[in-house]
């Protein structure tokens, strides 16, 4: 095997250079999950880092690592947000002029926040990859340096200082679990941690419409998923070369999330946590929420005083949130959906007699079960229904999974026909 592209030694100056530039970001402990899980879970908030995700770190040492000349010459990225987020401010901090290509489909909030700290945005393709071809060109044209999201060293390293913090904080963490975009952060992570802490598990999370390193790793090589879909903000669907090659020897374990369960991880997160995160951040609650028993067996313990034992038994698993920029629109048909993952929505189709006061009716029992109405249809004409039939689809808030049964009980105890 080749030699790793980035050691401690890296991680720890890269700290050194972060020094007055990154913040140190706090790491809270979640009851909930701590309850789930059945051992002690801390949330490393890095959703609170400048610019709202780790990204600066890498980017900063990263610019901070160019010559004279090549300062002089400038910077360019492609991002969907994050990344030319941190790009623009570690640019600015330094005095480098950054150009940041971002796709279409960027978030506004974003673009704007790009050009707030101080970068062109130039606005071109349909998704990241076409960002990036442009980006690689202008800088090939302009002979301005390409700071890449994930695959250079300079960059894992500044990534790595997670890692160092997290055990700075929490000397007995027993496992620590991430997003894994392209590699980046987690490869850092693992570099810092598993170099002063072998026995500590590190567990890498992607969302399963973008997972390229699940294949990646079965193939012994970058695997790219073609067309990747998910909420999550993602390079692309490509596993990194240099990242590829620190996730194979150092992380224990990627795993998949699924859409509801990022959705329904980030309505946790503000609701218990209090802490706004965007789904990529949210993925390591995703995977606690999923499949807590994992985690416990990882961890052992029972709860918040139980970190004495051998092994891992009782230590903290740490989930870091890695970013926290999310668009309110986003944000609010995320959290929409996040509550119909976790029952609290409820959607049905009744069939009611067609006759005056049947909907007054029907509405006055989800009054009494305590179900909120959203949205009400009422269909009268539909070929399907007899002449004294009427349709009706209603929408509905409850308090969770079992207040839809006591709903649906209380419609079939007043008679009321269920279709769906």
């Amino acid at each position: 095997m080749a030699a790793r592209p980035v050691r401690l030694d890296d991680v720890r100056r890269a700290q050194r250079t972060l020094a007055g530039v990154a913040q140190r970001t706090a790491l809270e402990p979640s009851r909930h999950l701590s309850r789930l899980v059945g051992a002690p879970v801390r949330l490393k908030c890095e959703n609170l880092q400048r610019t709202g995700s780790f990204k600066v770190r890498g980017a900063y040492v990263r610019i901070a690592g160019l010559s004279a000349g090549e300062r002089a010459a400038g910077v360019v990225a492609a991002s969907t947000g994050n990344h030319g987020q941190g790009v623009a401010l570690a640019a600015s901090l330094l005095g480098v002029r950054a150009t940041v290509f971002m796709p279409e489909e960027a978030q506004l909030p974003k673009l704007a926040a790009t050009r707030g700290y101080g970068a062109q945005v130039r606005v071109c393709g349909q998704g990241l990859d076409e960002a990036l071809a442009a980006a690689r060109e202008y800088a090939r044209a302009a002979g301005a340096v390409f700071i890449h999201p994930f695959d250079h060293p300079d960059v894992i390293a500044g990534q790595g200082t997670v890692g160092l913090e997290i055990l700075e904080q929490c000397p007995r963490a027993g496992t620590v679990v991430m997003g894994v975009g392209g590699g980046g952060l987690v490869a850092g992570v693992a570099v810092a941690v598993k170099a002063l802490r072998p026995d500590v598990r590190i567990v890498g999370v992607q969302a399963a419409g973008a997972a390229a390193y699940p294949p990646s790793l079965a193939a012994g090589h970058p695997v790219t998923v073609e067309a990747p879909v998910t909420m999550a903000e993602h390079p692309g669907g490509a596993a990194g070369e240099l990242t590829f090659r620190i996730v194979e020897e150092l992380v224990d374990e990627v795993r998949t999330v699924s859409e509801d369960e990022l959705s329904s991880a980030l309505l946790l997160c503000l609701e218990r946590a209090k802490l706004v995160v965007e789904p990529a951040g949210a993925s390591p609650v995703a995977a606690l929420l999923a499949d807590p028993a994992a985690f416990r067996d990882a961890a052992g313990g029972t709860g918040e005083g139980g970190e004495a034992g051998g092994g891992r038994e009782g230590r903290p698993v740490v989930a870091v949130l890695s970013g926290g920029n999310v668009d309110a629109l986003v944000l609010q048909r995320v959290l929409r959906h996040g509550m119909a993952a976790a029952g609290r929505y409820l959607s049905l189709r009744l069939l009611l007699t067609d006759r005056p006061g049947a909907l007054a009716a029907l509405l006055e029992v989800l009054s009494a079960a305590g179900a909120n109405v959203v949205d009400v249809s009422h269909v009268r004409t539909d070929p399907r229904l007899g002449l004294t039939e009427a349709e009706v689809e209603v929408h509905l808030e409850t308090a969770g999974p079992e207040h839809c049964a006591a709903v649906r009980a209380a419609l079939r105890a007043a008679g009321y026909p269920v279709m769906s």
